[in-house]
């Protein structure tokens, strides 16, 4: 599949997340006992539920997406660019629907593209539009699907080969790739601090915006293509 995949079909994306409440206390009562039931089996055995919330972000029950940054390729001059354009905000249900008419516009055989996205990027937006009364774009339903029939590229699962149980983050693949990749203020496990905390957005759209950008070069690198030079990524709002 990926050697006939046409760049220029391709939207590379990434989320950002953070837990639907500022802290465990904030969370009403009976959601509370969900948590601690959810997390029974994952939290150490001296971890409380009220200690484990700050992983709350990365489960699509009790988080919300706050960012959803977007990467499409162009080939021109014999060189391909990348232009990137981010949805952000507090209320998710807006953000899900500008993301929903932008994806309405684009043509059903669009092919996303994510690292561990199979696991995380698209299960998580189709879980979050369903909870928002949003029905699911088209080009992330797979019900009733052939797996040859969902174009979802995982550059993860690429890099795997086929290992089921092995993990490799964005930032090694990177590196053992040759890819450069700006140096990051923050990671992922900081999203929600500087979410709630910092109240600093553009800082994490910025963060979101370069994981596209290096989960692109990796996609490049496996087509055995040139990365894209800086020059030619551009961010248009």
């Amino acid at each position: 599949m990926l050697k006939s995949i046409d760049l220029s079909q391709v939207m590379v994306i990434d989320i950002e997340t953070v837990p639907q409440y500022p802290s465990y206390h904030d969370v009403p009562a009976n959601l509370q006992d969900l948590w601690e039931q959810k997390t029974h089996y994952q939290r150490s055995a001296d971890q409380s539920a009220e200690e484990f919330y700050e992983k709350a972000g990365i489960m699509a029950e009790f988080g919300k997406i706050i960012c959803i940054s977007m990467g499409i390729f162009s080939y021109q001059n014999k060189k391909y660019s990348l232009r990137l354009k981010s949805i952000s905000g507090d209320d998710e249900k807006d953000l899900l629907q500008k993301f929903y008419k932008l994806l309405d516009k684009q043509a059903p055989s669009l092919v996303f593209c994510a690292h561990n996205g199979k696991e995380f990027d698209y299960p998580y937006l189709c879980r979050r539009f369903l909870v928002n009364g949003i029905s699911i774009p088209t080009q992330l339903e797979i019900s009733g699907k052939k797996p040859w029939e969902v174009r979802h590229l995982d550059t993860m699962e690429l890099w795997k080969f086929g290992d089921y149980k092995h993990y490799t983050s964005l930032n090694l693949l990177a590196t053992i790739l040759n890819i450069p990749t700006p140096k990051d203020d923050i990671d992922g496990s900081q999203v929600r601090q500087v979410y709630y905390e910092e109240q600093n957005l553009e800082r994490i759209i910025t963060y979101c915006q370069k994981d596209v950008i290096t989960t692109a070069q990796v996609l490049l690198k496996f087509k055995g293509l040139e990365i894209i030079p800086t020059e030619n990524i551009t961010i248009v709002a």
